[in-house]
């Protein structure tokens, strides 16, 4: 059970998000988002309450574990009913993804559909983005290529990750927490997360 959380994140800070199966991550990021509720929950932007679940959809989004784009869209028609008019264009000028536009969801690769799932989140108006498990079932070379992503958007967005890839959230991440029985904890460094049970001690950084 989740208690006594506080949590700032600031546009420009990525925050790994670590703990151990089961200890309430996704939880935590579904109740941020507003689809979970909770009891004596405050969420603030900018200094203004934003407890209102339509209103926090305009402002955060989330990426949880599953598939949410309808299996009959092409990339096009998904790209079209996902961002605004304006960033068409810019979004399409992807080397990655020029290749994959008239091809339908179902026939993504898993790699080519979390890459354009991600992308999708950070081209939307919202200023804070959640990513639960984003390099899961990933090659290498798509976790390095969904990594640049994130990177080149953390300048404009505030972004929370979690993921089991450790040394990648290590690497990505700003700032890194760890929830532990209910708790959130600040980790400042890395060997702490050995120290709190997370990792063992041959674990390599």
């Amino acid at each position: 059970m989740l208690s006594d959380i506080y949590l700032k994140l600031e546009t420009g800070q990525i925050i790994g998000l670590f703990g151990r199966n089961g200890c309430g991550k996704s939880t935590l990021l579904k109740v941020i988002f507003g689809i979970v509720p909770a009891l004596d929950k405050s969420v603030f932007i900018n200094g203004i309450s934003m407890n209102s679940s339509s209103r926090l959809l305009n402002e955060i989004s989330y990426l949880h574990q599953n598939q949410f784009i309808p299996n009959h869209f092409s990339v096009f028609k998904t790209i079209q009913l996902s961002i605004d008019k304006q960033k068409i264009l810019v979004f399409c000028e992807d080397d990655f993804l020029k290749p994959l536009l008239n091809q339908k969801i179902k026939d993504l690769s898993f790699g080519e559909l979390r890459y354009l799932q991600v992308k999708l989140m950070f081209f939307n108006q919202s200023k804070f983005v959640l990513l639960d498990e984003p390099f899961n079932g990933l090659s290498p070379k798509m976790i390095e290529i969904i990594m640049l992503l994130i990177k080149e958007n953390s300048e404009e967005k505030g972004i929370i990750l979690t993921d089991h890839n450790y040394k990648n959230v290590i690497e990505i991440s700003t700032d890194l927490r760890i929830l532990k029985d209910g708790k959130l904890q600040v980790i400042n460094k890395k060997a702490e997360l050995v120290s709190e049970g997370y990792l063992t001690n041959s674990a390599n950084f």
